[in-house]
């Protein structure tokens, strides 16, 4: 499995991380093995939220990978908090208290990463920057990112927090890629990509923030997935001729496309069936060529100007 440097820290991660959000759904002989398949392709980077499961996926993975110090050095866990019932909160207390929650479910004493799951519109930078400071100095958690953020968003959460925010989750998948695709069409007045996300992609790499595209299966927000839908015929068609060029799944290549871009993101998978999460590690192997790339994007409609 390839790595890569998450934002400015000195974490080196694999580049697909497992997500666990479904994980609840598993049996335990079931989510025993799926730890153990993760582990066994290099994938030790768990990706969770407190709201997942309403905190049963963590006590799940906890008992599947069987926590132990041992166990814990070897892997790299990441939480998301923020969410609660009908509104987000990014208070100071409601931050302190999560982490303590996600600790005891995971059962482990440290996150390496915390990510501040939904935008809060009546965010007070300077809570979570004590929030913050109070976690680093308990070496709670190592390092911080925020998910679902744009730019200004950022900014102003940068302007107060001392720590560098490594991270960035968002929706992106071959059809959901308006991130990359606004790109094309800049001053174009009937562009077919709109910007609405205040050019997130690029000001992550300008500020050296890990992108981590969620749901790249996925079309809309959670319609479904566009492989083997018969919804995109044509994309399914390019996707299917590239994998059978590699000599690999469509899974797999629609992986591929994502790390393809020079951006080095991180997708963070959401399947819990253990062939389908192999096929998203073998993605980590495949380089796209600048063709194929640009052939998959337009059979996904992303016409060129």
């Amino acid at each position: 499995m390839k790595t890569l440097k998450l934002g400015t820290s000195s974490l080196n991660v694999p580049v697909i991380a497992v997500g666990c959000m479904r994980i609840n759904s598993l049996s335990m002989p079931e989510a025993e093995r799926f730890v153990q398949t993760a582990l066994d392709e290099g994938a030790n980077f768990f990706d969770h939220a407190d709201i997942y499961g309403g905190g049963a996926c963590e006590e799940i993975f906890a008992d599947a990978i069987h926590m132990t110090s041992t166990v814990r050095e070897k892997i790299i866990l990441q939480s998301k908090c923020g969410i609660r019932p009908g509104m987000f909160d990014f208070s100071k207390e409601h931050i302190l208290s999560s982490v303590d929650g996600i600790l005891k479910r995971l059962k482990t004493d440290y996150l390496d990463v915390l990510l501040l799951h939904r935008p809060d519109a009546l965010v007070e930078p300077e809570e979570v920057a004590e929030a913050f400071d109070e976690l680093e100095r308990s070496g709670k958690v190592r390092h911080f990112g925020v998910s679902n953020q744009h730019p200004r968003q950022i900014d102003l959460l940068r302007r107060y927090v001392r720590q560098p925010l490594v991270a960035n989750q968002l929706q992106l998948s071959i059809t959901n890629a308006t991130m990359i695709t606004s790109g094309f069409n800049v001053n174009m007045e009937n562009a077919a990509a709109v910007n609405r996300d205040g050019g997130v992609l690029d000001y992550c790499r300008l500020n050296d923030i890990t992108i981590q595209p969620w749901s790249p299966f996925q079309f809309g927000f959670f319609e479904g997935v566009f492989l083997d839908n018969e919804k995109f015929p044509e994309l399914n068609a390019k996707i299917d001729e590239v994998a059978a060029n590699h000599e690999v799944s469509n899974t797999t290549i629609a992986i591929a496309w994502l790390l393809r871009h020079p951006a080095r993101m991180q997708p963070v998978t959401g399947t819990t069936n253990v062939e389908r999460l192999k096929d998203c590690c073998r993605a980590s192997e495949i380089v796209l060529t600048r063709e194929e790339w640009y052939a998959i994007s337009g059979a996904a409609g992303n016409v060129l100007p």
